[in-house]
């Protein structure tokens, strides 16, 4: 999810702490768990810093091993310890608890959209996304707001208010995962192709985007209620040239093809080699793709430079410009 969904979330925690008999008691446990709820709920995006390092480090690390299922353990661990200094008279267990908490809130509610992460770290590193929640949920953040007015409000205890959330936070998930099998279903039917298909979430409930890997193409499109509507498609052939073949020792496509498995190349001959596009099809939008790869090479297949990162069309011929200078 984003930064802001998770930041309400842990909030949310906090007032569903209020029903913790020790959080009730205790008003230094209580404001040690405010820390740990709201904290845990970010910690997991720590790897934001690779940024720092340039696109490829961010890509390649993103939602990698701080989101994994040792770094649930590692992560209220850590932020316990440093809470300790600053409340040594709060109850550390409860403290450590319910960091844990939202910190397996973060990492378990960022399977459910495409992005998905690498929760099963170090003994798997493939990429779980179900598909299910658009990155932004726009009735997940609402009903957060809706339980903090309450709250401010004081016409009801936090721990009912948000007991009651994140009930209907489950009822909701678990709702939208039938609806997504359901269409995904219904969308096999309508189509009678052959060829692996694949749902994403849009902000709005009755809006998709499809992906259809054919043998020899891959289709993107759109469902607006139940009408299917086709907006693109990607040639397959230049998986197999010897310059995309070879892109793939530049650092910038390494990372890329470690962070998706939708990526497919578009080779184009220059004067000086080979410029060879790897494009996202799961973030393809009005005939675009803004999430893109791209890799210079020789006549020998030699990487000359490499990019990835989310640039229009023109922007990405720039950088390329820029390289190449």
């Amino acid at each position: 999810m984003d930064t802001g969904t998770h930041f309400i979330m842990g909030i949310g925690l906090f007032g569903l702490a209020h029903l913790d008999p020790v959080v009730a008691a205790d008003p230094h446990t209580a404001s040690t768990i405010l820390f740990a709820t709201v904290v845990g709920s970010q910690l997991p995006d720590l790897d934001s810093l690779y940024r720092l390092k340039g696109n490829s480090a961010y890509i390649r690390n993103h939602r990698g091993w701080t989101h994994s299922f040792p770094m649930i353990l590692v992560w209220p661990t850590l932020l316990t310890f440093i809470l300790s200094y600053f409340f040594p008279e709060a109850n550390l267990l409860h403290t450590w608890l319910w960091g844990l908490l939202a910190v397996f809130i973060h990492v378990f509610i960022d399977l459910f959209n495409a992005y998905g992460t690498q929760a099963l770290k170090p003994i798997n590193n493939r990429w779980i996304s179900w598909n299910v929640i658009n990155i932004f949920d726009p009735f997940i953040f609402m009903i957060h707001v809706i339980g903090i007015a309450l709250w401010v409000s004081a016409l009801y205890p936090p721990g009912l208010i948000f007991l009651s959330v994140y009930l209907v936070l489950i009822i909701y998930v678990a709702w939208r995962t039938f609806v997504h099998y359901s269409k995904l279903r219904w969308l096999k039917q309508q189509v009678k192709k052959t060829g692996k298909y694949t749902l994403i979430p849009t902000a709005r409930w009755n809006n998709w985007k499809i992906i259809l890997e054919l043998e020899e193409t891959v289709l993107m499109g759109e469902i607006h209620e139940q009408t299917i509507n086709w907006t693109g498609q990607l040639s397959k052939k230049d998986l197999t040239h010897p310059a995309a073949i070879h892109s793939k020792q530049a650092e910038a496509i390494k990372a890329f093809l470690s962070f998706t498995s939708y990526g497919f190349p578009k080779v184009f001959q220059r004067p000086y080699g080979y410029e060879v596009r790897w494009y996202d099809v799961r973030y393809h939008y009005k005939k675009r793709f803004p999430f893109v790869a791209v890799a210079l090479l020789d006549e020998n297949f030699q990487p000359i430079d490499s990019y990835v990162g989310w640039q229009s069309d023109e922007r990405i011929d720039k950088k390329v410009h820029h390289m190449l200078s």
